[in-house]
């Protein structure tokens, strides 16, 4: 069945009880200094600190109280698996979530604070899906995907919903991130739905399988990504990779060093804090300039959750 804007408008009237309205920030010095109009979806201020509060919310708000008995279940580097135990904590249901044992300690740290059973595992993939399958069989918990699932990518959609309700002139440009590809899939649906912009992914070019899967016209099943925006290393899911390859017009990359820059730049000059995800768009939009000059465009800022004792600078 088609992902459509429908969704995302009944995803955002379920969910709207019980997140925020993120606010739009600007910087006119940032403005300057890459001569651009930029306007920047503050989603570092959502519930539990990143977008990924909407489709967790989304997921579990969809779910009948017979189904949440067992629990539910995901794998996650992080935001989505505090999101998920958030939104279960509010229907009281059980949560766990399979981390991979390099995930940054402020995260694990969140993702148990909300209440969730965290089970570690290698930093592969195929390990933390297996995880999956097997504590399923276990326990007969739902699978609640981080990315590749309708209800998620309709959820993240909403993000881009509120953006272009917020922002009086049509923009040109709207951004996000990639990393398994609900926000970016979610963001398109919307944005070609309800205006003219154009929609662009940002990657780490240490991180490029979106990239590499559009030039190539398949998704890459296997990747293995090296960069600092932990929250982008996922693989893309096979239903965003769908909704990718018929609402994004194109996917930048970026460098690691790139990705500081802008980080710092958000922190300086926004005065808010984000984490290296966060930072992808705008680092794109730096070391690629020129068909940013003069236009409207908007970023979604996907979260705030940084280990301070652990800053890249």
């Amino acid at each position: 069945m088609e992902l459509t804007i429908k969704d995302i408008h009944q995803a955002h009237k379920r969910i709207a009880p019980h997140i925020h309205r993120t606010p739009i920030l600007q910087s006119q010095l940032l403005n300057q200094m890459i001569g651009c109009e930029l306007y920047f979806k503050a989603e570092n201020f959502q519930k539990i600190g990143a977008f990924k509060a909407r489709g967790a919310c989304n997921a579990v708000f969809s779910m009948d109280n017979a189904s949440l008995q067992k629990g539910v279940i995901t794998h996650s580097s992080g935001n989505h698996g505090a999101a998920l135990a958030w939104a279960a904590a509010l229907r009281g249901a059980p949560c766990t979530v399979v981390m991979p044992e390099n995930a940054p300690q402020v995260k694990k740290d969140a993702v148990a604070g909300y209440g969730a059973h965290i089970e570690l595992c290698e930093p592969t993939m195929a390990a933390r899906e297996g995880t999956v399958v097997r504590l399923i069989s276990e326990q007969g918990s739902t699978l609640v995907h981080p990315y590749d699932s309708d209800v998620i990518i309709a959820g993240q959609g909403t993000a881009a919903l509120e953006l272009l309700e917020q922002i009086d002139e049509p923009v040109d440009i709207v951004m996000a991130p990639i990393g398994g590809g609900g926000l970016l899939g979610g963001t398109g649906i919307c944005v070609k739905a309800q205006s003219n912009a154009r929609v662009i992914g940002a990657e780490p070019e240490q991180a490029k399988d979106a990239w590499l899967g559009l030039q190539r016209g398949e998704r890459l099943a296997e990747y293995s990504p090296n960069t600092i925006a932990d929250g982008l290393r996922a693989t893309v899911g096979v239903r965003n990779f769908e909704v990718m390859r018929e609402t994004v017009d194109e996917i930048l990359l970026c460098s690691e060093e790139r990705i500081v820059e802008a980080m710092r730049l958000i922190w300086t000059r926004l005065k808010v804090i984000v984490e290296p995800s966060c930072a992808v768009p705008l680092a794109a939009i730096i070391d690629q300039p020129e068909q940013f000059q003069g236009k409207r465009v908007a970023i979604i800022l996907t979260g705030g959750n940084v280990d301070l004792d652990s800053l890249p600078w």
